[in-house]
């Protein structure tokens, strides 16, 4: 088992307790409330802490951008993020732990089929802001526009778009519950779900994490722990040595 020395104990969880930013805007990633968080990403936070041998504070937020903002600016020690270049100049990532599906949703009239008919000009995608697909469609979109708001499910509906994006778990239920709408089957991005320091940690430090991450990957943790958070549809991310081949 990946243990952490007494140095990179120190370098990860300075104040003595590792502080873990979780998102519970991903239901996929963890869910329940800020006083009773679970799911993955709350389970490799608390083994973490098992083998830097400390406490674990979770912190929980209600969207990514604010659990990345706590990140950057110090009031977390680990993040659970989707690996972004936008997200890179701050936070330092281990490979994958899971992988999930964006989609679009849109109404049952639209003549949209597939993810490449969306980019056409006039029409709007709504989006959570910060997300890991608002940073996604914000740089690949070459004529369609970005709405954001704190759902983008909700910015659709209000503001009468064209096309609402989000994660395929939740948007395939959005869907499911509106005879008005469908989903967009075919995905517009593989979101690449990973664990995530300041990149003013340690080389040593980072290290440790990746090769938590492998091993968790490796030894059905991360299986496992999907499976009791009932999220069935989720993908364990490939092992590194499984993508080198």
């Amino acid at each position: 088992m990946t243990t952490a020395t007494a140095a990179i104990t120190d370098d990860l969880a300075p104040t003595g307790t590792l502080r873990a930013s979780i998102n519970l805007g991903n239901p996929v990633l963890a869910q329940g409330t800020p006083e009773a968080p679970t799911g993955v990403t709350v389970d490799i936070a608390r083994e973490v802490g098992v083998r830097l041998g400390v406490p674990v504070e979770l912190r929980c937020f209600d969207a990514a951008r604010k659990s990345y903002e706590a990140m950057a600016s110090g009031q977390a020690d680990l993040c659970f993020l989707a690996v972004d270049p936008a997200r890179e100049a701050e936070v330092a990532f281990t490979a994958p732990y899971v992988v999930i599906e964006a989609v679009f949703v849109v109404r049952q009239d639209s003549d949209f089929t597939k993810p490449d008919d969306v980019d056409r000009p006039g029409v709007r995608v709504g989006v959570k802001r910060g997300s890991a697909y608002d940073l996604f469609l914000s740089r690949t979109l070459q004529h369609a526009s970005v709405v954001r708001g704190e759902e983008g499910a909700d910015e659709f509906r209000e503001q009468g778009l064209e096309v609402a994006a989000g994660i395929r778990q939740p948007m395939t239920k959005y869907a499911a519950a509106d005879s008005g709408l469908r989903l967009i089957e075919e995905r517009f991005m593989q979101i690449q779900q990973a664990v995530g320091t300041t990149r003013t940690r340690r080389p040593e430090t980072v290290q440790f994490l990746r090769d938590v991450v492998e091993e968790l990957k490796a030894n059905g943790f991360v299986a496992e722990s999907l499976r009791r958070a009932n999220q069935l549809d989720a993908t364990v991310a490939p092992l590194l040595r499984d993508t080198a081949k």
